[in-house]
């Protein structure tokens, strides 16, 4: 079970295998799903009521909760809990659940290894913060990592990892401290890596300033249907930090900042895979130019429903080879982009 959603006292749906499913079990009333949801974040020292009708906060095994009541849902008290694997996932793990192939899943290894800064963009619920812990293994144990987000869920392996997390306002309105200000605080810790768990706002120009000023190799995720809207979505975040800039500029920010962009999604067979693998290879004019190193090809279902479909690579060369080469890992490198193994 990954998810668990509360609509209401006579609605409980899970979430299993990447399906949604109705369960047996019911709550009394109303009353009795507040009660269970006051319960649940007076643990951790939060409240939820008339003045605080919207809870989103952290669970102590880890979990993220998100709590909404009446005035604001009409129908009863909603909870949703996303549930993590205890058992970590790596990108063979993901390579043999078909999530990604072998030779895709030994490029996004030598990507990170490399330290390309790496936007994986996706759906609610595609698989971004799976694919980011996963990822994230291959960073040396050597470095500093500062992870940034809204409610804690990476979990990173390595023995030097600072974890910071934002806080809402109090009852009197203030007291919030934002990704952005914990992004501005994160440079002065001297990080080798920034992981920003979701951008979604202002904090993006900060993030971009802080992949250009020598944090390579940081990762962040956000929500984006394509590799395209992806950066899209970034311009228009940039933007709402209210500073005027001329798009060319943000553009070109943008290109420099961005190695890479990993496009997961949630498919309608439950599965999650990687769809695109798009490098980001530098500025036409007013355009960002990318180039695909991997696409999903879809080609049907089998007998069970399950889409059948190949990773289809590009063969085209890294623009990161350089990079590569200066790991010692470019060797590696282009026998995963030649693709030769089965890409089934």
């Amino acid at each position: 079970v990954t998810d668990i959603m509360v609509n209401g006292p006579k609605q409980i749906y899970v979430e299993r295998r990447g399906k949604l499913e109705l369960t047996g079990a019911q709550f009394r009333d109303n009353a009795h799903v507040l009660n269970v949801a006051t319960r649940i974040v007076s643990r951790i020292g939060r409240r939820v009521d008339e003045s605080v009708p919207l809870v989103d906060a952290r669970l102590e095994d880890g979990s993220r909760v998100n709590i909404i009541i009446p005035p604001l849902a009409i129908d009863g008290p909603s909870i949703s809990i996303r549930k993590f694997s205890k058992k970590s996932i790596t990108l063979d793990t993901m390579a043999g659940s078909g999530s990604t192939s072998p030779p895709l899943s030994q490029v996004l290894r030598l990507a990170a290894r490399c330290r390309l800064n790496i936007l994986i963009s996706g759906g609610t619920g595609s698989g971004k913060t799976t694919l980011l812990n996963a990822m994230s293994q291959m960073i040396d144990h050597g470095e500093r990592v500062v992870t940034i987000e809204d409610a804690a869920e990476l979990q990173l392996q390595q023995p030097h990892v600072v974890r910071l997390e934002t806080r809402p306002a109090n009852l009197e309105g203030s007291g919030e401290i934002t990704m952005r200000d914990l992004v501005k605080n994160a440079l002065r810790m001297r990080p080798d890596r920034i992981i920003l768990g979701e951008v979604r706002g202002a904090e993006a120009l900060d993030m971009l300033q802080a992949m250009n000023t020598g944090h390579d190799g940081s990762m962040c995720t956000l929500h984006a249907n394509r590799p395209r809207q992806a950066l899209t979505r970034l311009e228009n975040m940039v933007a709402m930090t209210g500073i005027e800039l001329p798009a060319r500029a943000v553009r070109a920010q943008i290109a420099d900042a961005v190695n890479m962009i990993v496009q997961v999604q949630r498919m309608r067979d439950g599965v999650r895979r990687v769809t695109h693998v798009t490098e980001v290879v530098g500025m036409e004019g007013d355009v960002i130019t990318t180039q695909d190193l991997f696409t999903f090809e879809f080609d049907g279902a089998d007998a069970t429903g399950r889409l059948t479909g190949r990773f289809k690579c590009s063969g085209l060369r890294p623009n990161f080879t350089p990079r590569a080469e200066y790991f010692g890992v470019d060797r590696l490198l282009l026998e995963a982009m030649e693709c030769l193994r089965s890409q089934r």
